[in-house]
């Protein structure tokens, strides 16, 4: 489980660098890097947002 934290909150942070480089600069590092909407990009955007969704579960265990 601790594995699977990691690799989860890894991805919640790509994403929240990729929403900082769009908002501050214009620039969205994943289109740059996999293209506009390609499947491999659409990949990287649903793996972060299921990074996103299992990152609330931290709330519950902030106490433990």
């Amino acid at each position: 489980m601790k594995t699977l934290d990691y690799i989860l909150l890894t991805l919640v942070i790509i994403g929240a660098i990729n929403w900082g480089l769009i908002g501050f600069l214009q620039f969205d590092l994943v289109r740059t890097l996999f293209g506009n909407m390609t499947l491999f990009s659409r990949i990287v955007y649903a793996a972060v947002g299921i990074g996103g969704l299992y990152a609330i579960s931290y709330y519950g265990r902030i106490r433990s």
